[in-house]
């Protein structure tokens, strides 16, 4: 349709409109010889087709009916001072809830009304509600505190220093079991110097490595991102290739696994990166 936008504008889209109409499988496969025969056409001629396709809108539809973007409000701020890394709750995350005392004062002492037996249940309630409040914030203010005091290497160098941590690691040093760590840490946020992030996110398995510590899984994948963001987009790296580059970085890292983290940052295998036009 865009191509047919820019051919109804006096664009000459002819050999464009022929390679996207007919030749899609080539083009996946990235088969430059294939084009050319297919299409009976020049270096020159199939260079201007594939700038011009580049050109185009990849996702024309994200620009009708998209839906509002989601704003988070962080739980937590994270500030650097003077003496530290400082942990606060966000006050304008707090729920602002408190007693009515225009009500409050209607009870009596010693009132043994049905009424007044009420309002006093009722107040007993309240109190519950906005001490159990209060001991909800103490506890992920202490919780953020601790990740903080673990992570102090990600704060200070970025996600290449995250240390290896799971929930257990945090419960002991709180002293609280391991689901209130992770029911405290769910969609909870962080607003940090390096951005906001979920609590979770400070979360993840161990790798080991050659020096006999470990290193977490958020730390290998930053690496493996700099490592491919350098790679020679006309030779990629194999996940093998990876492996062993990482290897070198000091990361006991298995092929499968570099497999694993490169899918699940949305990273395509060697032969989808390639670039051979």
């Amino acid at each position: 349709i865009q191509l047919a936008a820019i051919g109804l504008l006096g664009g000459d889209v002819r050999l464009p409109l022929n390679l996207v109409q007919n030749h899609l499988d080539l083009l996946t496969k990235k088969d430059r010889p294939g084009l050319k025969r297919a299409m009976k056409c020049s270096d020159e001629e199939l260079d201007l087709a594939l700038t011009l396709i580049r050109s185009l809108d990849p996702k024309p539809g994200s620009h009708i009916g998209g839906s509002e973007p989601e704003y988070v409000t962080p739980d937590l701020i994270v500030r650097r001072s003077e003496d530290g890394w400082i942990v606060e709750l966000n006050p304008d995350a707090l729920p602002r809830v408190g007693i009515n005392h225009t009500y409050q004062n209607f009870i009596k002492s010693g009132d043994k009304s049905e009424t007044n037996d009420y309002l006093k249940n009722q107040l007993q309630e309240a109190r519950w509600f906005v001490k159990s409040l209060k001991s909800r914030a103490e506890t992920l203010l202490k919780v953020g505190s601790c990740i903080v005091e673990e992570q102090i290497a990600f704060f200070e160098k970025g996600p290449v220093a995250m240390k290896p941590m799971v929930l257990a690691d945090i419960a002991e040093r709180v002293e609280m079991h391991e689901s209130t760590i992770s029911r405290v840490t769910t969609q909870k946020y962080m607003h940090t110097p390096r951005g906001t992030l979920e609590l979770k996110y400070f979360f993840s398995s161990h790798v080991g490595t050659d020096a006999g510590g470990e290193a977490s899984s958020t730390a290998i994948k930053e690496h493996l991102k700099e490592l491919i963001g350098d790679e020679n987009a006309k030779k990629p790296l194999s996940d093998n290739k990876l492996s062993e580059l990482l290897a070198e970085r000091g990361f006991k890292v298995a092929r499968r696994t570099v497999a694993k983290y490169r899918e699940m940052l949305g990273i395509g295998g060697s032969s989808e990166r390639k670039q051979v036009f």
